[in-house]
């Protein structure tokens, strides 16, 4: 069936990326768009056609996830290096390392207001840092596996992750407990997020399944086998109606959340799509996967105020107040209603001008610093000089990271400081990362006490218990 006007669309290509692309984040202006990937980088993509791209260099392996701030004024990215970084995303990049867990850390993703920032790692843990200060503030442990993700609710009272034990976890963010737990049998999310009215959480299985769980009642509503593949990711548009999938079967897809079914297939990409994400307003989504490509695709669905959609969801519907189904998706004008076929759109088929981007490339690269310490910015080294021993794990480095292919334009690094003007030593640079590296281990000395200290307290608490039902059965007798 061959697609109308009204269908989304292919609007660009984005190349950049030497490996997967792994996350795609845009900023909420919708102006820009973030993505992450294998081949250690962040890359800031201007949406307005032919402006020049921000590579940001400092992660040493993978970026396996990458995201705005509420206002866009910071970017957050995790990495397979055990590390956190805050980039500020123009042509300084500065950027501060956060370095408190002890294996890959696999999300990153910040609370509404702005104030906080939840990190998933495969140290089973979830941490919660505090935006303002630049710190850590608590850990959740009752994982068992690997957490692949974790998601703050609209009114960021509450927290959902997935791991690999096969379980999705509801936390509560005043008391810090595991408040809701959903278990699958026949394999685990990869992906999980709320609704935007924090009624409902999607998870994005390894079963090849899409799940919306409502996590009032603890009730599956929709289960969706669309997927001959994994899925990797899932994006609800703003409106809570449509809900976009991408999976290891080489495509997107769209779900009608308000009937119920599949309406719309995307082929586009070579290979498993990895991430995919609607933009604030919902007038635009982006996706990422293996081929190292970033699509920029145009919706026909309802344009929203982005300031609208939040100020409308954090206002929380009540814990206690029934389900219903027009409360959880609530109903806009649809246009949908007259079509009863899934509609297949295979751009390399249907769009024959298609804009391709490669823009140019400002490589910003910084060394690593204290945990809420600014770093420097150098640009490339000149006269042909690898770049990539510096930052590449040597096991990702590919024969397209050669010196010519990594050298700009002089012109886009005038207005970025150069080698010989680099202000810290090598010296004071190998001092600063010995300190972080005790640092480190003071951190997660810390969250290793914070843990048995919370044990204490709960078995002190039995104890008391115990000692006051004793009390009061010995004051009875006498």
């Amino acid at each position: 069936m061959a697609s109308v006007p009204e269908d989304p669309v292919l609007e660009r290509y984005f190349k950049g990326h030497k490996a997967a692309v792994t996350s795609v984040d845009f900023s909420p202006n919708g102006k820009q768009l973030a993505t992450a990937s294998w081949d250690t980088f962040l890359m800031l993509w201007s949406v307005k056609p032919q402006a020049r791209a921000f590579r940001y260099v400092g992660h040493k392996d993978v970026v396996t996830s990458v995201q705005f701030s509420p206002l866009g004024n910071l970017l957050a990215s995790a990495s397979r290096d055990r590390t956190v970084r805050l980039w500020i995303p123009d042509k300084r990049g500065k950027s501060s390392e956060f370095k408190a867990h002890t294996a890959p850390v696999r999300s990153v993703d910040f609370s509404a207001d702005g104030q906080f920032l939840a990190t998933a790692s495969e140290d089973k843990s979830i941490k919660v840092w505090n935006m303002y200060r630049q710190r850590f503030l608590y850990s959740l442990y009752r994982h068992t596996h690997w957490v692949r993700c974790a998601k703050f609710s609209p009114d960021g009272r509450l927290i959902v992750s997935c791991s690999e034990d096969k379980t999705i976890k509801i936390w509560d963010t005043t008391n810090k407990q595991c408040v809701n737990n959903f278990s699958d049998i026949l394999g685990f999310a990869n992906f999980v997020d709320f609704n935007p009215n924090g009624t409902c959480i999607a998870s994005a299985g390894s079963d090849h399944t899409v799940k919306i769980w409502d996590i009032r009642v603890n009730k599956l509503l929709q289960h969706y086998q669309v997927h001959s593949g994994g899925v990797n990711c899932v994006s609800f548009h703003p409106s809570g109606n449509y809900l976009i999938t991408a999976s290891s079967d080489g495509t997107l897809k769209i779900l009608d959340l308000l009937e119920g079914r599949l309406i719309y297939t995307l082929q586009g990409h070579t290979g498993p799509v990895f991430t995919v994400s609607f933009s604030k307003g919902g007038e635009l989504f982006a996706s990422g996967g293996a081929d190292a490509q970033v699509l920029l695709w145009r919706t026909n669905f309802d344009e929203l105020n982005c300031k609208d959609i939040i100020k409308r969801n954090l206002k929380r519907l009540h814990f206690d107040s029934p389900p219903h189904l027009v409360d959880i998706y609530p109903r806009t004008p649809h246009l949908h209603e007259g079509k009863i076929e899934t509609v297949e759109i295979n751009p390399k088929l249907e769009v024959i001008d298609l804009q391709s981007s490669t823009p140019p490339v400002v490589d910003v690269l910084s060394f690593d610093s204290t945990t809420t310490t600014e770093t420097t910015v150098r640009t490339l080294p000149d006269k042909g000089e690898e770049v990539c021993g510096y930052f590449l794990n040597p096991s990702l480095m590919t024969s397209e990271c050669s010196p010519t292919t990594l050298k700009k334009k002089t012109e886009d690094m005038n207005d970025l400081p150069s080698e010989s003007q680099r202000s810290i030593p090598l010296a004071v640079t190998d001092a600063l990362e010995h300190i972080m590296e005790q640092l480190n281990v003071l951190t997660q000395t810390v969250s290793i006490l914070e843990q048995r200290l919370t044990l204490t307290e709960d078995k002190l608490k039995d104890c008391l218990e115990n000692q006051q039902k004793l009390f009061s059965a010995l004051h009875q007798k006498s």
